[in-house]
């Protein structure tokens, strides 16, 4: 914690003052009730209990001024605060090698069920999109907040052949900044268009875009869900390199073999492997995690997690306005406790 008006803190060298003052008001008390009776005799009739209670509700109204003082030097904290995120996009593998069912019921279906369980839990003013990708990547859903209008798009997946994991970077990219020429075939058509721009919008780029420092953007994240390595498309960590550039964080989510396995369907058979350094490699460069999820349920949690990290954050604001209420309340408890057990205020 830091204050943004430090100068203010000697303000608390007052309440030492006010202890001192309350203590010669007692003892001036003392002195008072001395002339009258003995002392003895006036602490047997009053009892411990209310000798201590009458401390109290001071006690209380000094607390109450440290707070006021505290906020008056305008505290600044790291608190958790709902998160500014408007727009999130979930970008799914629909590989054919989803139809495994080393997740049950299979890796599609339990990754539909945990996208749902997802969105049920989002706040209903965040956007979503839907990007679903396996040889080449779609948009299934451009973002919106009707949650219906999503679960129709997640179970209209169709499965398809190979892994495209940096076309799906891309396309969310160009999903979320639909006027910044983020060019999928410009990276496939060359090396010297590898950044991501069509010819004409890399030289409007070139004078109105500057990177920003990676994980700044905290108006959309990318939630990218596959089970296999990338066959075909464009380099992974090249497109994490633009998202990186923009500040969206790409949180990444392994699901299935991680050794590497034949699987057969329908006749046919694939050899598929989860490529984790690489999915480490695209959280890190965006400042976003990992995770890996070898079971429904390890699915559904990592789903749940990533809702509380995207709906709350961590950040530094000013706690005057929360130490000042906590002064006020303090205050009244003080006089009301004191009206309560002594018909007076302090």
């Amino acid at each position: 914690m830091h204050f943004l008006w430090p100068q203010f803190l000697w303000l608390l060298l007052a309440l030492p003052l006010l202890v001192g003052a309350y203590v010669l008001l007692l003892r001036r008390k003392k002195k008072l009730a001395l002339r009258y009776a003995s002392l003895s005799i006036i602490k047997e009739a009053m009892g411990t209990g209310p000798q201590v209670r009458r401390h109290i509700p001071p006690v209380l109204f000094l607390l109450a001024m440290a707070a006021l003082l505290l906020a008056a030097a305008r505290p600044v904290a790291v608190v958790m605060l709902p998160s500014n995120q408007q727009t999130i996009i979930l970008a799914m593998d629909v590989s054919g090698s989803m139809r495994a069912t080393d997740v049950q019921p299979n890796r599609l279906v339990a990754a539909q069920n945990a996208a749902k369980a997802f969105l049920s839990e989002l706040p209903r003013h965040v956007k979503v999109g839907i990007v679903a990708f396996a040889g080449s990547a779609q948009v299934a859903q451009l973002p919106t907040v009707n949650r219906e209008d999503l679960v129709t798009a997640i179970d209209r997946f169709q499965l398809q052949r190979a892994t495209a994991t940096g076309n799906a970077i891309v396309i969310s990219l160009a999903t979320l900044f639909p006027d910044a020429g983020i060019d999928l075939q410009s990276m496939q058509g060359g090396r010297d268009r590898q950044r991501g721009f069509s010819i004409d919008a890399e030289k409007k780029e070139t004078k109105e875009f500057t990177p920003v420092a990676p994980g700044s953007y905290a108006s959309a994240a990318i939630i990218m869900l596959t089970d296999g390595q990338r066959t075909t498309g464009v380099d992974p960590l090249e497109a994490a390199k633009i998202a990186a550039d923009r500040g969206v964080r790409v949180y990444t989510v392994g699901v299935g073999t991680v050794d590497g396995e034949t699987i057969g369907f329908e006749g046919w058979s694939m050899r598929v492997r989860l490529d984790e350094e690489t999915l480490k490699a695209i959280a890190n460069k965006t400042s976003a995690e990992y995770f890996y999820a070898g079971t429904a349920a390890d699915l559904k949690k990592v789903y749940e997690t990533l809702s509380s990290k995207l709906t709350m954050e961590k950040k530094e604001t000013e706690v005057s306005a929360m130490l000042a209420m906590l002064a006020g309340v303090l205050a009244l408890l003080s006089a009301g406790l004191s009206m309560f057990w002594f018909n007076r205020i302090l």
